[in-house]
């Protein structure tokens, strides 16, 4: 793959702004250049200051009037879900039972898990999502189309197959090895291949025993790059049956906490109903939580309290949660998380919402180092955003004072077509118009 360079405006973050500041942890560079090299990024800032060294062969390509980010990370989303995005009514455990598991248990078709798998794919692409941790389904052969299609791509993406042995359509529970046998040969077949990594997945305490979820937690033991992901106290009703079926837990993340899945490779999505202690917990064994306002609101489950799970310093991302919720788009999950924090009494500022949706889901699958920003070493996971994408926005950003408003109304008003281009890996995988 040849050295190429990259024109533009271009914004990355090297902090959190809540916490190092704004000053320190916005990088932008008004008239910038990105250095790309194969697969990595070799040098990014000011164009003057750089584009003196640019060998003579190579000219940059100039995205003008947009914006060049990390790709966004979404780090909560059910790849089998996808044909019943939108879908009316009811709360979580109704939802559950009326779309989910008749929706899931299609994927005992292979050739249906891998159609499904490869527009879930393009459509994390066409939305500017370079990486994400993914809900497959209980069955191994979904596995193998999400890892299938996104190999294909080129994709750093995670996934696992959800462990279930109760309380959910006998067809998609676990048998006897309580699905023992199929997470060691996935994990065998899949960790580590190109910029894939496995993830063990208990859909959440309700689905799974006592006995389950103590082997989900040796599985993780035994296997340190393997992470986990799972849900957290996402509904009321929720809460009280997983009290009810784990009567020996102090609270729900005890329930994990007892079988040995809260570590430092944890992912938790939602976590809406939990005090202080739950989130100092969840802090002290350095896992993170996937905040998903969209799916949130779309069932009614609730408001999360990001300035509590923050200040206990809880490394927080955004999760899409589609099906539950109701888009691909980062940008309009950014907007869903403002209008959460208006409805909690505080204001989500635009640079925060950028770094909850690139480096913070980076630093919550601890892949800092390798995507989330735009820096030496990197891997060259970025996107372009279309400043005219529509007339609207088009209009909005030419009466924009600052970077902050340009921002702001991006992810009030943005949604796919923003997305120019995706590039993976450095190579380009999506062009607005051409693929989709």
């Amino acid at each position: 793959m040849p050295f190429n360079a990259y024109r533009s405006q271009i914004l990355t973050m090297s902090g959190d702004p809540r916490i190092a500041g704004e000053e320190n942890a916005v990088q932008y560079f008004e008239d910038g250049l990105l250095l790309v090299d194969g697969e990595h990024i070799v040098d990014v800032g000011a164009y003057d200051a750089l584009a003196p060294a640019l060998p003579e062969d190579v000219s940059p390509v100039h995205f003008e009037n947009a914006l060049l980010t990390p790709g966004f990370i979404d780090t909560h989303i059910h790849f089998p879900q996808t044909d019943i995005i939108g879908a009316y009514g009811a709360q979580l455990l109704d939802w559950l039972e009326t779309y989910t598991y008749p929706a899931e248990a299609a994927f005992a078709d292979p050739l249906h898990a891998r159609d499904t798998a490869h527009f879930f794919v393009r459509e994390l692409l066409r939305n500017g999502t370079t990486s994400a941790l993914v809900f497959a389904t209980s069955h191994a052969d979904s596995v193998d189309a999400i890892f299938e299609a996104a190999l294909e791509k080129n994709m750093r993406l995670l996934s696992g197959k959800v462990l279930m042995d109760r309380n959910a359509d006998a067809a998609l529970c676990d048998g006897d090895d309580l699905g023992r046998a199929d997470t060691l040969a996935l994990i065998g077949k899949w960790r580590g291949k190109g910029r894939l990594g496995y993830a063990v997945t208990p859909r959440f305490a309700l689905t799974s025993s006592p006995a389950q979820l103590q082997m989900a937690g040796e599985i993780l033991r035994d296997h340190p790059d393997v992470y986990m992901q799972t849900h957290l106290s996402e509904n009321r009703a929720e809460i009280e049956m997983a009290g009810k079926l784990f009567p020996g837990a102090d609270d729900y993340l005890d329930i994990y906490e007892q079988h040995g899945l809260v570590t430092d490779r944890s992912v938790f999505a939602h976590a809406l109903h939990m005090d202080e202690c739950a989130f100092g917990r969840i802090k002290d064994a350095n896992a993170a939580i996937s905040f998903c306002p969209s799916s949130n609101l779309f069932l009614g489950s609730g408001l999360f309290p990001l300035d509590t799970a923050q200040a206990a310093g809880v490394d927080v991302s955004l999760g899409s949660d589609v099906g539950a919720g109701a888009s691909f788009s980062m940008l309009q999950i950014m907007r869903s998380a403002y209008k959460v924090g208006q409805l909690g009494g505080h204001s989500l500022d635009p640079f925060t919402s950028f770094y909850l949706a690139t480096l913070g889901g980076a630093c919550a699958l601890n892949l800092s180092d390798k995507i989330g920003r735009l820096a030496p070493g990197a891997e060259a996971d970025f996107v372009v955003l279309d400043y005219a994408a529509t007339p609207l926005i088009d209009r909005r950003m030419r009466a924009a004072r600052s970077l902050k408003e340009r921002l702001f109304a991006l992810m009030i008003l943005g949604d796919d077509r923003v997305i120019s281009k995706t590039f993976v890996a450095g190579a380009l995988v999506h062009e607005r118009g051409e693929n989709g």
